[in-house]
């Protein structure tokens, strides 16, 4: 599938997004404690700073600089530094399992639904949610779906649902996420 993503809502960061997977990867790992649109930017933030979006780069980069680098204003994420740390932390993952293409972690070896969860949950820096939310993103938007992937994706898998970044699409599909993650807030903090 070739939908161009609609994540950060800019042009170029969406750009960025659906021509490299790692940029998708790491901007799911931006996304906690942040507005979705921010963290799906950080790629672009990082390939603006560095001259370029490499997985190698990020990998084998100064921490300290690669720090300064995502903590300047505007920085990829409220927490700039830590979220630098994870970003090479999840950079060296890939390229030490998946020969550096995120793309092996949903192709090689021919996997399943339950088997990409299983991958992915492993990524530094993603839990059960993350995973899930992240294969429901590349079922719904990137046509990946391995047999069984709309069960382990669980309900965000839903065909239709407005739960998640995996149902964003733009402007309109994003606010409507938003209310239904508001309800849910409320409904959670009426119990």
């Amino acid at each position: 599938m070739t939908r161009t993503l609609c994540l950060a809502q800019d042009a170029e960061a969406d750009r960025l997004l659906t021509e490299d997977h790692f940029a998708t990867l790491l901007g799911m790992l931006l996304d906690q404690q942040y507005p979705m649109e921010h963290a799906f930017r950080g790629p672009k933030k990082i390939a603006d700073r560095m001259g370029g979006f490499d997985i190698q780069r990020i990998a084998e980069a100064d921490p300290q600089e690669f720090e300064d680098l995502a903590a300047t204003p505007p920085a990829i994420h409220r927490y700039g530094r830590s979220m630098a740390r994870r970003a090479q932390e999840l950079a060296r993952y890939v390229i030490e399992h998946y020969d550096g293409k995120a793309e092996n972690i949903w192709t090689a070896g021919d996997p399943d639904g339950k088997e990409v969860l299983r991958r992915l949950r492993d990524l530094p820096g993603y839990g059960e949610q993350k995973a899930k939310i992240f294969l429901a993103l590349l079922g719904k938007q990137r046509g990946v779906r391995p047999e069984g992937w709309r069960a382990a994706a669980g309900a965000y898998g839903d065909e239709g649902s407005r739960r998640s970044v995996a149902d964003v699409t733009d402007a309109e599909s994003l606010a409507q996420v938003r209310e239904f993650k508001k309800q849910a807030k409320a409904a959670a903090k009426a119990k």
